[in-house]
């Protein structure tokens, strides 16, 4: 086999992998310093170069010219006799440095056939970098492909174009469930090389999913009409997204939903039934918050700006869906706006209010009363809210009657006092600025 054949064949191989002929020259100068380095030990006056299109493979070695007598090392070293023998060398003189032509093929077959399984290692190495760089610039994209494995750590593994592509049961929707041959969608979010070659790491759970999902559906936030804020998710149960309009003429809200709510729900069947609360943005943290935490409505909000935190207070009968099952609705309300906020019953926050307002100054409750109360430390109405009733029963002249009156007759006045201290715009506009796919549904 000579070094054109050789070349062919070698191009051969690298066409089967899908290696452009290009790159096969570059290849075949690496296997040939691989098989120099076996015959001759570590060194660096051999040069290969390569042409694919003429199928020319040239090796030279620098060789040191030396008397006859005086030769020490044939790899980098020649006897002046054998120098001047060489073609294209006219008189060398010894300590002149000449160059040596190597003929490919005096490595035998055993050491082509080793270069040939070189050059397979090497393929396989630009396969592993060409796959790696490609889906590199590729992370964020929706892709779509068919399950050919599901393996027993619950990884579903997907095929793209002999690709491989691994979404771990971390990044998977656990309300679904996933069948060998299946189509499915998913997000690539992480590329990352492994001593196995790369691993493409795909999801379905993360928020950039949903957000994908959102550009993919609604042209106004693709073209950036529509901002999408802050999105927060439980996979597969609820979302919560927050959406601008940079243009006073869209409704960011309507745009998200679409004509008869055909946005949107094409993005819950996507994503197998997780309904999705579309909050529109305002620069009004007390207004945003209560929106977020739709479908419930507090009553108002006590915020604290430089720590995050907020004390919501709904109606006792609206707690519940507050803060939903399991805590969702209150936990996503928290993660979509930045603040850490505790929902707390109208009922139970009166008892922490009134300690400026005294019993003495409320309409309605009698001197008698007022005398009876303050002869059992009970001067203010957070005292008569945080007492225990039945002490309070205990009372002369308090029985169940007058213990629901007085009682009564307190929250409105801390009632009172609160909305004089601080008027609140309770209006959330649920039509208008949350949407939420549940209550979509219902409709």
């Amino acid at each position: 086999m000579d070094s054109k054949n050789l070349i062919e064949a070698f191009a051969s191989l690298a066409k089967e992998k899908g290696i452009n002929r290009s790159e096969v020259g570059e290849i075949i100068v690496k296997v040939f310093d691989t098989i120099i380095k076996k015959k001759y030990g570590e060194v660096d006056n051999f040069d290969v170069i390569v042409n694919p299109d003429k199928g020319e493979i040239e090796i030279y070695q620098e060789l040191v010219v030396v008397e006859d007598e005086e030769l020490d090392d044939d790899v980098v070293e020649i006897p002046i006799s054998e120098a001047r023998k060489l073609p294209d060398v006219d008189d060398p003189e010894v300590g002149e440095v000449v160059v040596k032509v190597i003929d490919p093929m005096i490595f035998g077959r055993r050491m082509i056939s080793a270069a040939k399984q070189v050059l397979g290692q090497k393929i396989r190495e630009v396969e592993r970098n060409q796959v790696f760089e490609e889906y590199q610039t590729r992370v964020g994209e929706i892709i779509m492909g068919n399950i050919h494995q599901i393996r027993r750590n619950d990884a579903v593994y997907v095929n793209i174009d002999k690709t491989e592509l691994k979404m771990p049961r971390s990044e998977q929707i656990p309300t679904e469930h996933y069948y060998r041959g299946d189509a499915i969608k998913a997000i690539i979010k992480e590329v990352r090389m492994t001593t196995r070659g790369p691993e493409i790491i795909i999801t379905r759970a993360d928020d950039s999913f949903l957000r994908r999902l959102f550009e993919l559906e609604v042209p106004e936030i693709f073209d950036g009409i529509v901002e999408i804020r802050s999105i927060a998710r439980v996979p597969g149960k609820r979302s919560k997204i927050i959406v601008e309009s940079n243009d006073k003429r869209i409704d960011a809200v309507g745009a998200c939903v679409g004509i008869k709510g055909s946005r949107i729900k094409a993005i819950v069947k996507e994503l197998s039934g997780e309904n999705i609360d579309i909050i529109n943005y305002s620069s009004e943290s007390e207004l945003l918050i209560s929106r977020a935490l739709s479908p419930a409505k507090p009553l108002f909000l006590e915020i604290d700006e430089e720590r995050r935190t907020v004390l919501a207070v709904f109606d006792d009968g609206e707690i519940a869906t507050a803060i939903g099952s399991s805590g969702i609705n209150i936990n996503l309300a928290g993660r979509v706006t930045g603040y850490e906020i505790d929902a707390i019953r109208q009922s139970e926050y009166n008892r922490f209010e009134g300690d400026d307002i005294y019993i003495e100054d409320i309409e309605g409750i009698t001197s008698a009363q007022i005398h009876a109360l303050a002869d059992a430390d009970i001067e203010t109405a957070a005292d008569f809210l945080n007492a225990d009733p039945g002490v309070l029963l205990e009372i002369k002249g308090i029985g169940e009657k007058t213990f629901e009156k007085i009682e009564k007759l307190i929250s409105v006045a801390v009632e009172n006092k609160r909305s004089s201290d601080k008027e609140l715009d309770i209006d959330h506009n649920s039509d208008d600025e949350t949407l939420s796919t549940s209550d979509d549904e219902k409709e």
